[in-house]
């Protein structure tokens, strides 16, 4: 299906110049799947740690769901589920990166998931609570509510900027469990899924919040879009109900579609890997890829495999890429015991696996994977597909651990449904 346009992207280029200069740095971590969306760090893991595991440089209470730490600036932010008024609601936070404390905080609505359970129940449900991740790009903070509300604050002070309800202004219908999704900051603008016929795909201004374009007919996924360069060309790959779909972000023209079955909910990432893009999901549906290819003016997204079934499903938990090679939780709804795994891209071939992790998430550093199981450990292992090859391992929260660790300026930024920490570990 073709898609509509209300808006074209007109030159910005002296609204930008108001932005001010950018703050994120090298060792910062600024967005869900880190600086190049690839869920890869430049920096070092320091191993082997002492025998009572790194240097804690504070532990707070942090209550409630599954929102990741994006770290830039000397702050660290996330979201959480507090009491506000009287009411549960997803809260911003804004801690300083030094001793934990909060420079600020920002209440963005009411939160109830539905059929979202209570954490600890047989079930292992997740109770309630934010799934997003927010980003940061220059002295900005952008989050993605459950309830699909976009929103924009000033960094350092937590002056709310600009703010679109996708509900409300761009007929969006929402999805079971609410909005996961995290935004995307690409090229001066904000990429997010979810609102409604004709513009269920859309790109803001990231200065002030003017829509750039908008278009298709598609339904949303807890998906995080992936953005990376193929064949020359950048590219934004959303994972949506039909499966993906890439446009050019500047634009929002479309590239390329590869139709993907779809049950109960998609949330892991797609994975670029040169040519390759790889995507999986829970619930039965598995894992598949595609070649892609630019012919003559056209892209063609030819299938290299297809593998249904638990054994290459990625629930929640995108995996890493190293070297031709995907790192990651391969399982489905195993808590507490489901294995990493070692899995060739070109090929979905399972080299090794490793069980006792759960679906947690992991980051690639180096040559190595460091991990956070679902009970709350930390465990760095190498990246090598000939097998599985512990380097250090140590339990650093309370809480079940459906977050993403991240590494940043030397430090470890982890939380859990009970608190958030952050380590010592080297530069």
């Amino acid at each position: 299906m073709h898609s509509t346009f209300r808006h074209r992207l007109p030159a910005c280029a002296a609204i930008l110049a108001l932005v001010p200069a950018l703050t994120v740095a090298a060792a910062d971590w600024p967005a869900y799947h880190g600086s190049e969306g690839n869920s890869r760090t430049a920096e070092k893991l320091g191993t082997p740690w002492p025998s009572g595991g790194p240097r804690v440089v504070w532990k707070v209470p942090s209550t409630g769901g599954f929102s990741s730490f994006v770290v830039a600036g000397g702050r660290a932010f996330c979201l959480e589920l507090r009491n506000v008024s009287g009411t549960e609601q997803e809260v911003l936070v804004a801690r300083d990166t030094a001793k934990g404390g909060e420079i600020w905080t920002q209440p963005l609505g009411l939160l109830k998931i539905h059929n979202g359970g209570d954490e600890g129940t047989a079930t292992n449900k997740g109770g309630d609570g934010p799934r997003s991740t927010p980003a940061v790009s220059g002295a900005r903070i952008y989050a993605f509510s459950a309830r699909m509300i976009l929103s924009c604050w000033d960094a350092a002070t937590g002056k709310e900027v600009w703010k679109h309800d996708l509900v409300k202004e761009f007929a969006g219908h929402n999805i079971d469990w609410l909005n996961a999704q995290s935004p995307v900051i690409e090229g001066g603008l904000v990429l997010v899924a979810g609102g409604g016929a004709g513009q269920s795909i859309l790109a803001f201004k990231a200065v002030d919040g003017q829509v750039a374009w908008k278009g298709f007919e598609e339904t949303m996924t807890h998906a995080t879009p992936t953005v990376a360069d193929l064949g020359g060309q950048r590219q934004a790959i959303f994972f949506l109900q039909s499966g993906l779909l890439a446009v050019d972000p500047k634009s929002g023209h479309e590239l390329w579609r590869y139709p993907f079955r779809f049950s109960t909910s998609t949330a892991a990432s797609p994975v670029v890997a040169g040519d390759i893009v790889y995507c999986s999901a829970g619930y039965g549906v598995g894992a598949g890829a595609v070649r892609v290819k630019r012919e003559g003016k056209e892209w063609k997204a030819t299938e290299i495999y297809r593998i249904p079934g638990e054994n290459l499903a990625n629930h929640w938990s995108t995996p890493v890429l190293f070297e031709g090679h995907l790192y990651g939780m391969f399982q489905f709804k195993r808590y507490g015991i489901g294995p990493v795994k070692c899995v060739e891209v070109a090929t979905g071939q399972i080299n090794w696996e490793q069980p006792g992790f759960g679906p947690g998430n992991v980051i690639g550093s180096g040559k190595q994977v460091l991990a956070l199981t679902d009970a709350g450990e930390l465990v760095v292992f190498a990246a090598t597909p000939k097998s599985y090859q512990e380097l250090a391992r140590t339990k650093i929260l309370e809480g079940k651990c459906w977050t993403t660790p991240v590494l940043a300026g030397g430090r470890v930024y982890a939380r859990s449904t009970k608190e958030a920490v952050c380590l010592e570990i080297g530069k």
